[in-house]
């Protein structure tokens, strides 16, 4: 049983597709040669140990396509670039197909990461939930793609914003509060279409301990990081550094790393 995509409740992450319900999430796992979803859902025990890891190979049409590579998540043969996320207003592919309205928005990431990104309008706060952002604000809507990457590309240049946010700063964040002072201070300048501030239920009061596995009682997702309590600690998990493990019935009985003072130097 190898895990070959995720979803983060109601968002998929592009390799499997699905229909998570708001707050759940889970994991695609393919099976002699099918797909299976197993549910992440808060409240959920999970149980698994991880054996080897490969590449994820394919889904197509509900079943999977195995690849015996090395490579992982996907090897150089089953990787994939979105490149609408590299665009900066040139279009990279052969004739431009983002004819439709696109809204221009700035992210929080607690405490003071703060992120100006596009997206197709009518998608903008579930690509806000995907990305796990604390507070975001809708500041401008283009006719177009190109348009809005242009726009983008030119304020993720200056000293306040950036483009990308990775997962480690993210986990920084978890437990803490945004700096709502220079939060403000940033959206006041741009005039805010519509203001969204996020609650992810997971009710924490220090930051996880980052971990890679697949064990332990789900307390909840944000983002694709997936939150678990184990052994009276809670850990964070990337969930793509979970797509190509087998999943095995045998929990390995290893040390981790305690929560406790997670926050420390």
């Amino acid at each position: 049983m190898q895990v070959v995509g995720y979803e983060t409740g109601g968002v998929d992450d592009g390799n499997a597709s699905g229909s998570g319900a708001a707050g759940g999430g889970g994991f695609h796992v393919a099976v002699d040669g099918d797909v299976e979803y197993v549910d992440a859902a808060p409240g959920t025990d999970l149980s698994f140990g991880l054996g080897d890891r490969r590449c994820a190979g394919t889904v197509h049409d509900g079943g999977h396509v195995s690849c015996d590579a090395d490579g992982a998540p996907y090897c150089d043969a089953h990787s994939s670039v979105w490149v609408c996320a590299r665009c900066t207003g040139t279009c990279l592919k052969d004739e431009m197909d983002c004819h439709e309205e696109h809204a221009m928005y700035l992210a929080a990431f607690a405490p003071d990461t703060f992120k100006v990104g596009v997206t197709r309008l009518w998608r903008l706060e579930t690509r806000l939930r995907e990305q796990g952002a604390d507070r975001a604000a809708h500041v401008r809507t283009f006719p177009d793609g190109r348009v809005a990457r242009e726009v983008e590309a030119e304020l993720a240049s200056g000293p306040d914003l950036v483009d990308r946010v990775r997962v480690p700063t993210k986990l920084d964040g978890f437990g803490r509060a945004v700096d709502g002072e220079a939060w403000e201070a940033l959206v006041e300048r741009f005039d805010p279409i519509e203001r969204f501030d996020f609650e992810y239920g997971l009710d924490l009061d220090e930051r996880p301990v980052a971990e890679t596995m697949a064990a332990g009682t789900v307390r909840g997702w944000k983002g694709r990081v997936l939150v678990i309590d184990r052994n009276g600690s809670t850990y964070a998990v990337d969930a793509r550094e979970l797509v190509g493990y087998e999943l095995t019935e045998e929990i390995p009985d290893r040390d981790l790393q305690s929560s406790l003072g997670a926050f420390g130097e």
